[in-house]
């Protein structure tokens, strides 16, 4: 068995002697790398993140920011990263690094105070400056404006970059506002840059993992039936993709895997098919990668997307994972239930589909065998004419619902002939509105409707009374959720 490794910042760096519990973060701070940090563990202040070479949407290669203290080092075994250390271009002998435009932004515009989070701030606005197809038309500042008619808001600068790149970013120094400067102020890379050139190549190909150290093992097989044969045998096994839930319970819980199977990488989960009938996703694809993929065909899921965590956990979270911890509070559930999904399961025997409102059968338990995997998720079509995601939060990006409600319904000649309402954190799992469902089908779109139905959304599920939120206000956010949904389909439109 090849030893396993990761290509860091140019160097291939062997993993062992670590533990295979032992996250990137950690590899890397005990390899001397420290301008990773720590800051909570959890996947929710940036401070730790660093780059990763995955294939690419619009270019063989993307560079994908991602939290360093969530992934296990052994998942990226055979892969390669770069480190806020590697970004700046390496000077003469005796001479100091040359910055990258990316650092020299942060630095000439005040956007480093104290210093800890700005290795984080700065892969993470790294991983925007490459990302295939920004505009990078320059801000006219004599004239206030772009100039050239470059799009330009609180969200995104004049020179396309998305400041939902840094959504996962926390500074308790700067007040953010020198950040965005520096953000919006950089350009295109150069030619000659070499993280731009090594977007033109393939990223590494997957390997195959056995990496054992004491009493834990973290295994990846090359293929879908090789994995599911292994599930079979080691059926306690924990599976993982991204691993944006379990690296929170062995940072956080301590918890400690005998097994550990990814299955991140296995082609036959992160194929994209856009059928006649039906949309397939799989498993294993990253949210971004979904997100960029569909580019908007899905309305509903180009709702969720923004509202779901931040881009550094959209960047490893997957459809499979969220959906296959069962959570309550999974932003995906909702949606998926509201499009009326099914999922496909996969065993070492072979395969069946069931739809996502017969899966939950209780607090993070399904119908679900041991030894099988969550291939894909089945989006059926038509879509539905009118659909809207509503996030209750307490803060409007990267925080766990309080209550989340997804609406799909079908509106002809001012009559409701269909209507899927999925909910989230109202109950044990997510779960369809069906009350309020069969009440709206063949009753007319209006004020009188939606005012009747209201109270009958307000009773469905049974919520709970938690830090988030009371069970009294969670039951108000589904009544207000409907009035909400009306009020924004019969808004006039100017003129």
């Amino acid at each position: 068995m090849v030893e396993a490794r990761i290509t860091v910042n140019g160097a291939e760096t062997p993993l062992a002697p670590d533990p295979p519990h032992t996250t990137v973060l950690d590899f890397l701070r005990e390899r001397g790398l420290t301008g990773t940090k720590e800051g909570c563990a959890e996947g929710e202040c940036g401070a730790c993140s660093v780059l990763v070479a995955r294939p690419g949407v619009d270019k063989p290669t993307d560079w994908v920011a991602v939290n360093a203290c969530l992934v296990p080092a052994a998942a990226l075994d055979g892969q390669e990263l770069v480190t806020s250390e590697g970004l700046a271009t390496p000077g003469a002998p005796g001479a100091a690094p040359a910055l990258h435009p990316v650092q020299r932004e942060m630095a000439v515009r005040g956007g480093s105070q104290c210093g800890y989070c700005t290795p984080g701030f700065v892969c993470s606005m790294a991983a925007e400056y490459y990302r295939p197809g920004r505009d990078t038309r320059t801000h006219d500042e004599s004239e206030g404006g772009s100039g050239d008619g470059a799009a330009c808001d609180a969200e995104h600068g004049p020179n396309g970059f998305d400041l939902h790149a840094l959504s996962g970013n926390l500074c308790r120094c700067t007040g953010y506002r020198p950040i965005r400067d520096a953000a919006f102020a950089v350009g295109a890379p150069e030619e000659a840059d070499p993280l731009a050139r090594r977007r033109e190549q393939a990223p590494p190909a997957p390997v195959a993992t056995s990496y054992a150290r004491g009493n834990g093992e973290f295994l990846r097989r090359e293929s879908l039936a090789e994995t599911l044969r292994l599930l079979r045998e080691r059926p306690d096994a924990v599976v993982v993709a991204g691993s944006t839930d379990w690296g929170v319970e062995v940072n956080i819980r301590s918890r400690r895997a005998g097994c550990v199977i990814a299955v991140d990488r296995l082609p036959e989960l992160r194929a994209l098919r856009v059928g006649d009938d039906a949309i397939e996703i799989g498993a294993a694809l990253t949210l971004t990668e979904i997100e960029r993929r569909l580019d908007g065909r899905v309305p509903l899921l180009a709702e969720l997307f923004p509202q779901f965590a931040s881009r550094l956990i959209r960047n490893g979270a997957t459809l499979g994972g969220n959906l296959g911890t069962g959570s309550p509070i999974g932003d995906s559930a909702p949606v998926l239930l509201a499009l009326g999904a099914s999922l496909v399961l996969a065993d070492a025997d072979g395969e069946r589909e069931v739809p996502l409102a017969s899966y939950f059968t209780g607090y993070r338990q399904s119908v679900r065998r041991p030894g099988e995997l969550i291939r894909a998720v089945r989006v059926p079509l038509p879509l539905a004419s009118v659909t809207a995601f509503h996030k209750i939060a307490k803060r409007r990006f990267d925080d766990i619902s309080s209550v989340a409600v997804a609406f799909a319904l079908d509106i002809e000649d001012g009559t409701v002939r269909t209507a899927r309402i999925g909910l989230g954190g109202v109950a044990a799992t997510p779960i369809r509105a069906l009350a309020a469902e069969a009440a709206l089908v063949g009753r007319p779109w209006s004020a009188e409707t939606v005012e009747a139905v209201a109270p009958l959304l307000r009773e469905e599920g049974t919520p709970m009374d938690d830090h988030r939120a009371s069970a009294a206000y969670r039951s108000a956010m589904l009544g207000q959720s409907l009035l909400k949904l009306y009020a924004r389909t019969t808004e006039a439109v100017p003129s």
